[in-house]
């Protein structure tokens, strides 16, 4: 490769000043919401176009350069994080919404729109885009489709996968590829999924079609406190098992509960071991029906104080208070380490439990806040960098977490995707031939391994040096789910 020739073609492809080359440019970039985890980029790209975007994907390919796909850089794995001796193809100034299409409930985007924008948009046509991550103020509908993103309502409305209907992508070998579209169904391979969660391994997202949702003629939301984190956990089963599905259904324990109060104010009773935050939406009658029902059953699962939110301005505390958790976090510790693991909500109670043990043995606290309806948990760890040893801690203690979330049917992420942060657990959830074929998977789209490489899927030397993997046919179990 040679280093001028690259940077002259693609000095030669962009706008002036959207590649970015000096030291004190590149610095914000070096790291995505996993900041533990950093590396400069070589060069940082900012195409304005599907063209630009082509361009800089073709002197990639010709010079055998690695290129990593950025959105607004809230990702919470490392996926992406940059290469010291790659391009950062970052699509922020990619942000057009192409297209608002009131009749077939649809939108076009380009992949740089923030997420909230598009119900932005929709709003004055009685209509929204129903996933909504924490991030939702600064998250990219691109990078939400990168890693498959959820919210506080994907429960009752879906991940990103669910609500997105068509895609164009840009491959590193040139071609444009046309993915579904308005139409709820295509015909052929589901090609799109699996390149919604792919992580920017298989091709580039220039354009979205997303479904928008008519916006529920009436809410009610409801906050029922528990002096047992285990209780809360079992209520969650208990509302789903009574044919209840809410638009969201979310957890917090008593650590979140505090940091949450003094951060937003938002009226959580101090003293509970969890709460469960339950909305339900439809009509008027259907709405007050629901509400009443979870009610019943909140009673009967034990909780100790039901509250039912008696105006909009009470509704969006409660959620005020969710949705701060993450930053409110900040003010426990120093640094604080996002976990994201599934499990079946079956399992919740007692995989609470366990992960309260995890923290006692590896001397850590544990705040945990989680989409509890799909079982999809976020144990915020807490440590402090300058101390030495503290981030390795942290960091087994993450892993231990995700191992026991395969242990009890789950798997290692629901949401955040794999990035560099879970290879070691990828490992523990799947066998040789799986990896195999996830590896096949990506060489179909990418032969010569530039899309965003190292990322998401490891090395069958990886695994391997880790000691016992799953065999074909899932005959043998991992060692390190021996324990749990």
């Amino acid at each position: 490769m040679r280093r001028a020739a690259v940077v002259e073609s693609l000095k030669a492809a962009l706008a002036p000043g959207n590649l970015l080359t000096a030291p004190a440019a590149l610095a914000p970039f070096e790291t995505d919401g996993l900041t533990a985890i950093r590396q400069r980029p070589w060069l940082v790209a900012l195409p304005e176009n599907v063209d630009e975007v082509r361009t800089v994907l073709k002197v990639c390919r010709e010079h055998g350069v690695a290129v990593v796909t950025r959105g607004a850089g809230t990702g919470l794995s490392g996926g992406a994080r940059p290469l010291a001796d790659g391009v950062l193809l970052t699509l922020t100034k990619m942000n057009r919404i192409l297209e608002v299409d009131v009749a077939s409930c649809t939108a076009r985007v380009e992949p740089g729109v923030v997420n909230l924008k598009i119900t932005e948009a929709a709003a004055p046509h009685g209509l929204y885009y129903a996933p909504d991550p924490s991030s939702q103020i600064a998250c990219s509908i691109g990078g939400n489709i990168a890693e498959n993103s959820g919210g506080v309502h994907c429960l009752k409305y879906g991940l990103t996968l669910h609500n997105v209907l068509g895609i164009t992508v840009q491959t590193i070998d040139g071609e444009e590829l046309v993915l579904g579209g308005k139409t709820l169904d295509a015909p052929g391979y589901d090609m799109m999924a699996a390149m919604i969660g792919s992580e920017g391994m298989l091709g580039v997202v220039t354009e979205a079609v997303v479904k928008l949702l008519p916006t529920p003629l009436a809410k009610r939301v409801l906050l029922a406190a528990f002096d047992d984190i285990r209780r809360a956990g079992d209520a969650v089963s208990a509302i789903i098992r009574g044919g209840i599905v809410p638009a969201g259904l979310e957890m917090m324990d008593a650590l979140a509960i505090q940091a949450a109060e003094d951060f937003a104010h938002a009226g959580y009773p101090r003293d509970a071991a969890a709460v469960l935050l339950c909305e339900l939406d439809g009509d008027e009658a259907e709405a007050d029906a629901d509400a009443a029902r979870v009610q019943a059953i909140l009673a009967d699962a034990g909780a100790k104080e039901i509250r039912l939110a008696r105006s909009e301005v009470e509704q969006e505390a409660f959620w005020r208070g969710r949705k701060s958790a993450f930053p409110a976090a900040g003010r426990l510790a120093p640094d604080y380490y996002c976990m994201d693991g599934t499990i079946p909500r079956r399992e919740l109670g007692v995989v609470l439990e366990d992960i309260a043990a995890l923290s006692r043995r590896h001397g850590l606290p544990v705040a945990n806040v989680f989409h509890a309806g799909d079982g999809n948990l976020h144990p915020l760890i807490l440590f402090d960098s300058s101390k030495p040893g503290e981030t390795e801690r942290a960091e087994a203690f993450g892993g231990d977490i995700l191992k026991r979330c395969v242990a009890a049917g789950g798997t290692v992420t629901g949401e955040h995707g794999v990035g560099v942060e879970k290879l070691n657990e990828m490992c523990v959830q799947f066998g040789a031939g799986e990896i195999e074929q996830f590896h096949r998977l990506k060489a179909a789209f990418d032969p010569a391994g530039l899309m965003n490489p190292g990322k998401a899927i490891p090395t069958l030397a990886r695994c391997s040096e880790l000691g016992g993997m799953h065999v074909r046919g899932g005959a043998l179990p991992h060692p390190e789910l021996e324990r749990f």
